[in-house]
């Protein structure tokens, strides 16, 4: 197998890339489910852009920096406000129905921590809505897609991307794909918390550049959404604030404007579950982990029409009905600011490998994301990841994948299935252990001695992991191989974001640190890990750093 260009990952950033490919040259998607399946589904409330004249993109690029507590690179928020109105565009073109206002235009709800209304959206479902039409825009263009293939590993020649190594999921067959270049486009690492709104997000994109020698980066930065189900963590979208539900404690009290006077329910997702987390820890909880999402002011048609899948939700997973009653939510890990580090043409450290959307951290959301900002990014970058890629693939030639690294992945396979025989640790077991530690020390707020806590027992983890038994011996869908693997990427991930959290001394957006409550701008620079390779597997990573791009925002003490 072999094709000019390979783009890892079927969700938006993915189809975005295949789509400015097509005609281009020969590219494929390999895609570990099936496009429709991706995670960009889950995406409900909306997606920024200053397509109103009394609005405009600084604006959208300002709130940005300002919401990202200013480690943003402001050069890529710049791509990023600048394209968003011709993304809109280009959206409708492809057939997306967005609500639209009495006159035709389309609709956009206020979302936290910015100062326009600027959220277009399709009800509550918009990630579902954009998905599935540029899924219908890649069927009608014929793009090649490999569904059930999932990727191990990337092959590298001469620091120089060759191809990838991939399990074919129906046949369990190990297989060599070659490659001029490979766009990662896997998602984030949601799956690394146990109370998270991911159903799917393992972070495999992130740990397989890892562990190519790509520098990952900012991982302390993890975004807890302040609004997901008590119990499964589903999440609530920002859509409920932005149409006007809002919070309140067991004392009935609208807690926020003790955190955030002018914002209330509407400022940055960092502060809102802050304030809840206090609430919760101050005793003013309900259920003892929980506060209240209040729909009950609002007029019935303004939630059967805007918001009717989180009714749904909330009937479906708890029995309450949010036009009659409240409904018990809590933060839970929702978002990964950090990622693969690129430029803003999506370039990684590796030549030939570029990577957009979640799994990437070209830094424009910064140490705090903008709710609506993330649909943008993967149609923004997964765009210029095509145009990157392409760039290089013109000047460059196949080069071989080394069989070592067939037999490599294959051995490890074995290995795992071989210790059924002596072990009855299931991927599963360490996975549950690791996202229990991950809640509980390495949440909203942290600490040296909560840091250190998580790092020895996330260490004695990876010790454990040796020992973890596949049970499953069917070629045909193999389920536990493939929680194996993704269990083995998460837990690199999370030593990574422990090691960073640990290091970065200072409290700036969804990073806070108890011991070190204020915000220090001698800290304004990114941490990157480095993987230190087999031998060095529980000491952690190298950690470097890069300075923030500054063009012309200068950091101010945020407020809201």
């Amino acid at each position: 197998m072999k094709h000019d260009i390979l783009i890892i990952g079927g969700g938006l950033a993915g189809l975005r890339a295949a789509i400015e490919l097509k005609g281009k040259c020969d590219a494929a998607i390999l895609c570990k489910t099936y496009p429709n399946e991706a995670h960009s589904t889950e995406a409900q409330g909306g997606i920024n852009a200053a397509i109103n004249p009394k609005d405009n993109w600084q604006d959208h690029a300002y709130d940005t920096v300002y919401g990202g507590d200013f480690l943003n690179d402001q050069d890529a928020v710049e791509v990023l406000c600048s394209d968003a109105p011709r993304v809109i565009n280009e959206l409708v073109e492809f057939g997306v129905n967005f609500n639209r206002t009495k006159e035709g235009e389309i609709a956009q709800r206020p979302f936290g921590a910015q100062r326009f209304n600027r959220t277009c959206f399709a009800a509550d479902r918009t990630g579902h809505a954009l998905l599935h039409s540029l899924y219908k825009k890649a069927i009608e263009l014929g793009i090649n897609v490999y569904n059930e293939f999932q990727v191990v590993a990337l092959s590298t020649s001469q620091k120089r991307i060759s191809g990838v190594i991939a399990i074919n999921r129906a046949n369990g067959e190990f297989t060599a794909i070659q490659a001029k270049a490979v766009i990662l486009a896997t998602g984030g690492a949601g799956r690394v918390y146990g109370k998270t709104t991911n159903p799917d997000n393992t972070g495999d994109g992130i740990a397989i550049a890892y562990n190519a020698g790509a520098g990952i980066m900012d991982m302390e930065m993890v975004q807890f959404h302040p609004t997901t189900i008590r119990g499964t963590n589903k999440l609530l979208s920002e859509a409920a604030r932005g149409e006007g539900a809002y919070l309140i404690n067991a004392k009935g009290e609208r807690f926020m404007k003790r955190y955030a006077p002018d914002k209330m329910e509407l400022a940055s997702r960092d502060v809102v579950s802050r304030a809840e987390a206090t609430e919760i820890m101050q005793g003013r909880g309900v259920l003892g982990d929980s506060v209240y999402l209040d729909f009950r002011h609002l007029d019935k048609e303004i939630i059967m029409s805007r918001v009717p899948d989180i009714r749904k939700n909330a009937l479906d997973l708890l029995g309450i009905d949010i036009i009659h009653d409240p409904v018990p939510v809590q933060p839970g890990q929702h978002y990964t600011m950090a990622g693969i580090a690129t430029d803003v043409d999506c370039k990684t450290e590796i030549a030939g490998l570029f990577a957009a959307g979640e799994c990437a951290c070209v830094s424009v959301h910064g140490a705090n994301r903008l709710g609506g900002n993330s649909l943008m990014e993967t149609l923004v970058f997964g765009r210029r990841a095509g145009i990157s890629a392409l760039n290089y693939a013109k000047n460059a030639s196949f080069d071989a994948i080394d069989d070592k690294l067939l037999k490599q992945e294959e051995l490890r396979a074995k290995k795992w299935t071989d210790n059924s025989k002596k072990s009855e640790l299931m991927p599963r077991d360490i996975r549950l252990k690791m996202g229990k530690i991950m809640d509980d020390f390495v949440g909203p707020f942290r600490d040296a001695k909560m840091l250190e806590t998580a790092r020895k027992e996330i260490a004695k983890l990876k010790k454990d992991f040796e020992n973890v038994a596949v049970t499953e011996h069917s070629d045909v869908f193999n389920a536990e191989l493939q929680a194996a693997y993704e269990v083995s990427f998460m837990l690199e991930l999370a030593e990574c974001v422990v090691a960073s959290a640990m290091h970065r001394t200072e409290s700036r957006g969804a990073h806070t640190r108890t011991d070190y409550p204020k915000r220090d701008d001698k800290w304004l620079k990114h941490i990157l890990c480095y993987c230190n390779g087999p031998s060095a597997m529980n000491h952690g990573p190298r950690l470097a750093y890069r300075d923030v791009k500054i063009t012309k925002w200068k950091p101010v003490e945020r407020k809201y």
